[in-house]
């Protein structure tokens, strides 16, 4: 049963930019009607929602390529506003902080916003975004719960239908040999698809428990269910969202288990094991674990099909092989260059009036899947897709006592 993804098989191996259809001379702030008809090479004037690691980490890659420049940010701390807005030489009048510091943000002349922020956040924020008029960059995950998910999908629709870039930022999906790979896979290279495999181990991740006031849990939000949607949500999805974009559709249902071997009680799982059924009883068998020594990081995905199998790696290589068709190549270090890609594909969207933003829905699709291999685990039971989204459980941090 397809629910709220569509079928693209190969939309976003083949990225058709439109032509230009109007120069600017000037780098002054542009409303998206001025934007979508903006040169190839005009300056778009961003907002930074989020300033912690991955916003500080991401910020230069935008402001590098020459075509983008911060002119406001906004943050829960002041520490880290000041810390962008320094580097970026923003205002002080234009660092906002608190809770809703991202909304006086929204209400100032930009053109786009990066959204940066822990992933609870990221729903809330993009559909204001939307609302406000502004282009969206949006970090994986898109959410932790399935309201979040369906919120998302809609403030997709909602930027297409007012002709606004939204792009999520997964950067194996931004990769020409991944691209290639799965399109082949999509055009039949494999035959019918007969089982599939995904898994993240990794070293990382650490062994902590969630901080607890609720300020220490927004600098130090990992470990907080509410605001990570556990690891298999806030990073194994790396692994989910290359597997589903292979398989190209929505799970079924979920069987799963998982837990605390090396994290205490009341912390996010350490490990996990799920098995999902997709369309046609096939089966995708899912491993993913953090905070072992020594472990080899990988996030694998390998699906077999009647006439061969592909076989990528994020860290790595893009295998495929079949009877008519192969591909073999070294991606390298996608962490930074898909992540360059899609910053590059972003403005080239905006200039080039590209609104149908094929980002957001393979987004969606692999978030509910992750969402739906947490639950199945904490359950310990059969849980279907439709079971999930019809039961729309919320995740809720408490909030309480923090600055508005």
């Amino acid at each position: 049963m397809r629910i709220f993804t569509t079928r693209h098989p190969s939309r976003v191996a083949r990225r058709d930019f439109l032509a230009t259809t109007a120069a600017a001379t000037t780098f002054t702030v542009l409303e998206p009607s001025t934007v979508f008809g903006a040169e190839a090479g005009a300056r778009l004037d961003l907002g930074l929602i989020g300033c912690g690691g991955r916003g500080q980490w991401i910020a230069p890659l935008f402001a590098d390529t020459g075509k983008y420049r911060f002119v406001a940010c906004a943050d829960y701390f002041q520490d880290r506003v000041n810390a962008v807005g320094e580097k970026y030489r923003i205002p002080a009048s234009r660092r906002h902080t608190g809770l809703s510091g991202y909304k006086k943000l929204l209400d100032s002349p930009l053109d786009a916003v990066v959204i940066e922020t822990p992933p609870y956040f990221h729903p809330q924020q993009a559909m204001d975004a939307v609302d406000a008029g502004k282009h969206v960059f949006l970090a994986k995950p898109i959410a932790v719960d399935v309201p979040g998910c369906l919120t998302i999908a809609e403030a997709g629709r909602k930027a297409t239908a007012n002709k606004l870039v939204f792009l999520v930022d997964f950067q194996t999906r931004a990769n020409p040999d991944f691209r290639k790979a799965v399109g082949l896979v999509h055009q039949g290279a494999l035959g019918p698809l007969v089982l599939a495999e995904a898994f993240y181990p990794w070293a990382g991740g650490g062994r902590g428990a969630p901080p607890a006031k609720a300020e220490e849990q927004l600098r130090n939000w990992y470990y907080v269910l509410p605001l990570s949607g556990d690891f298999i949500v806030e990073q194994s999805i790396h692994s989910l969202d290359v597997a589903t974009w292979i398989l190209n559709a929505d799970p079924l249902r979920a069987r799963g288990a998982g837990g605390h071997k090396v994290r205490p009680p009341g912390s996010i799982y350490d490990h996990f094991a799920v098995t999902y059924e997709f369309p046609g009883t096939l089966v995708l068998s899912f491993t993913c674990i953090q905070s072992i020594p020594f472990v080899k990081d990988e996030i694998r995905a390998r699906v077999f099909g009647a006439d061969g199998v592909i076989d990528v790696d994020y860290f790595g290589t893009v295998f495929l092989r079949g009877r008519e068709h192969s591909v073999r190549a070294t991606v390298g270090d996608l962490y930074t260059t898909g992540t360059q890609a899609n910053i590059r594909e972003f403005h080239q969207f905006v200039t080039q009036r590209r609104a149908d933003n094929p980002t957001v829905a393979p987004s969606v699709r692999s978030n509910l899947t992750a969402v739906l291999g947490r639950e199945a685990a904490y359950r310990r039971k059969e849980l279907t897709l439709t079971e999930l989204i019809r039961e729309g459980k919320k995740l809720e941090p408490d909030l309480r006592g923090l600055a508005a």
